[in-house]
């Protein structure tokens, strides 16, 4: 049985020349997974854009999951995300999207105050950690456009009724980026491309068929 596995990454932001979540979804567009069709895109840093792209790109392709992935530059580690809140934005200047736009606790709609993801978070992490890839699980997503996108992505499946597995993993910033940030926690490219194939893998075990139990949402 083929499934179809929607993966998404975003454009550079905050600055910076590089966002390693877009070259990995680059990167994973010309590979192969045995039983899977993969998509890709990359989103905007815009807030609620970033959700619009996304839904336009779950409706053209129909996936049975959606891996989206963003960047937390500080962390050391891979971080599949147990939750995403209804709240969009900071105090904080740094974190204006890329059109300059720096909402202030503002919701991102009228659902619940939180949705958890429905992606196997902690088989994802632990297939990671096995690979010899740093890993844990992250109970926040921030409040920024990759929390946006997660709880944007969670509450129209779950207005729709949708089977479909979803959620958000953050990746630290690349070896590449600490030419210009020498003190940032930094992975290689190669092994966050490594780690990102285990999630794809490890995600289509919990499909229908992929022969892993059934998952509760968030675990």
């Amino acid at each position: 049985m083929s499934h179809t596995i929607l993966v998404t990454g975003y454009e550079p932001f905050g600055g910076r020349d590089i966002n390693p979540t877009g070259q990995l979804v680059t990167s994973l567009a010309g590979r192969s997974v045995p039983g899977v069709e993969l998509h890709t895109a990359v989103l905007p840093v815009v807030y609620d854009e970033c959700v619009d792209v996304l839904l336009a790109e779950v409706a053209r392709s129909e996936p049975d999951a959606v891996i989206a992935c963003g960047l937390a530059a500080g962390r050391s580690e891979i971080t599949p995300e147990r939750v995403a809140i209804n709240v969009k934005g900071t105090s904080d200047p740094a974190y204006a999207d890329n059109t300059g736009t720096c909402p202030l606790d503002e919701p991102i709609g009228d659902g619940p105050d939180g949705l958890f993801a429905t992606l196997p978070v902690r088989a994802i992490q632990r297939a990671l950690v096995a690979a010899g890839i740093p890993s844990s699980v992250s109970n926040t997503a921030g409040s920024f456009v990759c929390n946006n996108t997660m709880y944007g992505l969670l509450d129209h499946l779950r207005r729709q009724g949708s089977a479909t597995l979803a959620g958000f993993i953050h990746f630290p910033a690349s070896a590449e980026m600490t030419a210009a940030e020498p003190s940032l926690p930094n992975l290689p490219l190669e092994t966050m491309e490594r780690a990102l194939l285990i999630a794809v893998e490890t995600v289509a075990e919990y499909l229908p068929g992929g022969g892993a139990p059934e998952v509760s949402s968030g675990l």
